[in-house]
């Protein structure tokens, strides 16, 4: 009996582990926004095969340097999924263009469903990442032509320790990898937690919690 459950929860942690981006079962699957398309694959319709071109399989722009003006963490993320490159589904693969301004962040974050891959173009990045229980941090300082690979679904960021301007692409391990900032999620919920929550979850005062949530 102790073994056909053993198989059984090995089964099921088996089923689990594979529940996101599955491997095709097709050449490819070029999403489109039509419900008379008979094909529904990973939460795209697929186009008519017989109607695909090479420029369903094309993107540009990410030769454009991002505006990090426009952010108050000096940074700016350009990701490329299948939402905006319908070629990309059931491909298991999106990325990103990250530009930095002097001292920029990209703040603490997660992808819920993607391993994220770091290559640095440009400039100088303190890198890292902190494991689940118990929180170990991986920190590494990276420079043009290093790569680090953060880990799927834990939080990591990137900061720009240079005085100049810096670049960085990722790959990710899903069509649609999702994020979660951290601060954002927390602090700029809608509708936002409650206070006490939060005061007690960071042992802040109230008056603390407010500004933040203000922030966000």
């Amino acid at each position: 009996m102790m073994k056909v459950v053993i198989v059984a929860i090995l089964a099921l942690a088996t089923a689990l582990v594979s529940a996101y981006d599955p491997s095709p079962l097709q050449d490819f699957c070029v999403a489109i926004n039509n419900t008379d398309s008979a094909v529904f694959v990973n939460g795209k319709f697929c186009k008519d095969p017989a109607t695909v071109t090479a420029n369903d399989f094309f993107f540009c722009g990410l030769n454009i340097p991002g505006n990090t003006a426009a952010s108050k963490l000096g940074t700016s993320v350009n990701l490329v999924d299948v939402n905006k490159f319908p070629g990309l589904n059931t491909l298991g693969i999106s990325l990103a263009r990250i530009d930095f301004a002097p001292y920029g962040l990209n703040p603490p974050h997660t992808h819920p469903r993607g391993t994220e891959l770091l290559v640095v173009i440009e400039g100088t990045l303190l890198v890292g990442f902190v494991t689940s229980n118990p929180n170990k941090l991986f920190t590494k300082v990276l420079n043009k032509g290093d790569v680090f690979v953060f880990p799927i679904g834990l939080i990591h960021f990137q900061f720009n320790i240079g005085e100049t301007n810096a670049l960085a692409f990722s790959g990710l391990s899903s069509q649609n990898p999702g994020v979660i900032t951290i601060a954002n999620a927390v602090f700029g919920s809608n509708p936002p937690i409650n206070p006490d929550v939060l005061i007690k979850a960071f042992q802040l005062e109230k008056s603390v919690v407010d500004y933040l949530q203000k922030q966000f």
